[in-house]
């Protein structure tokens, strides 16, 4: 049965990429983007054209996670057009380059409002009804980096995902006595078929930027170019969207926790592993077992299942 799905920051990449194939699944999607009428007017064309030539339900909402009274505005369309969402996604993203010491304190604020902000925001506007419901599925979209290989000249970005990817975790406790499922898919570092690094920001102000490039290069272009050497060749972001499809065509209470679609194998999933067998130990140790799952924390859940290329 298709399901009603709300996913953020589906203008480009990983976003656009899942709301096609959740539309080609069966599903109801809203692609939610900002600046409909404006920069991203091409992409609603686009997603529009996607529909009528597929016979899908693609839709486009706008939603900019920087705005609280956007978000509620786009929940209450989808409200009006399809009803009580079953899924919301949280893709919307932001990556910055650069030395960390260049980026202001300002700077650091905005991708953080982008990436950890933007999913309260969202939370915020859609929570009450998937609680009233008592059903649901919130699915993040993190990053390796959080807890695997973390090159230099992105830590605002990482930051920015390691915050998240703890807020997606208390979450799913906090959401669990309602109903409400939670699984963190967790990409790695795909140089192609997202506009990441072509569209990331930098830091304005130049002032230390000579001491660094006199010591470290060019070496945002380097650490781009050693990460897309690791991925396999036959490793498309697409993957990224295979994943999420079958996280949402999973049985409601026996999703995945955690979900690694990482064909470089930077060791994210080792340390993840680790760390949320640690919650899962902690929580039964204290008598609150019952939040590792929704409703029924005895239900199995199946493995990590993403069909990766293995590392060459």
């Amino acid at each position: 049965m298709g399901k009603t799905i709300v996913i953020t920051g589906a203008g480009s990449g990983f976003g656009a990429l899942a709301a096609r194939a959740l539309a080609d699944a069966g599903h109801t999607v809203y692609a939610a983007m900002r600046d409909t009428r404006g920069r991203n007017a091409d992409r609603v064309a686009e997603a529009d054209a996607y529909a009528a030539v597929h016979g899908v339900d693609l839709r486009t909402v706008e939603l900019d996670v920087l705005s609280q009274e956007s978000a509620d505005a786009a929940v209450a369309e989808v409200l009006a057009g399809a009803g009580t969402p079953d899924v919301v996604v949280h893709n919307a993203g932001h990556m910055v380059t650069g030395p960390t010491e260049a980026f202001t304190p300002g700077e650091l604020a905005a991708v953080y409002d982008t990436n950890v902000l933007g999913t309260q925001r969202v939370n915020r506007a859609v929570l009450p009804h998937l609680r009233a419901q008592e059903h649901g599925l919130v699915l993040w979209v993190g990053s390796t980096s959080t807890r695997g290989g973390t090159p230099p000249y992105l830590a605002p970005y990482f930051a920015a995902k390691a915050a998240m990817d703890a807020l997606a975790v208390s979450y799913a406790a906090e959401l669990a006595r309602f109903g409400i499922e939670t699984t963190i898919v967790v990409p790695g570092a795909f140089t192609s078929g997202t506009n990441h690094f072509a569209s990331g920001g930098h830091p304005s102000e130049g002032t230390v930027l000579p001491a660094y490039e006199e010591r470290y290069g060019d070496l945002t272009a380097q650490v781009a170019e050693r990460l897309a050497a690791l991925a396999p060749a036959d490793a498309p972001a697409s993957l990224v969207a295979d994943a999420i499809v079958e996280v949402v065509g999973t049985p409601h209470g026996k999703r995945p926790f955690r979900v690694h679609v990482d064909p470089a194998d930077d060791g994210s999933e080792e340390v993840s592993r680790v760390a949320d067998r640690v919650r899962a130990e902690f929580l039964t140790r204290i008598g609150l077992a019952d939040l590792l799952a929704p409703h029924s924390p005895s239900a199995p859940r199946s493995g990590i299942w993403a069909r990766i290329p293995s590392r060459p």
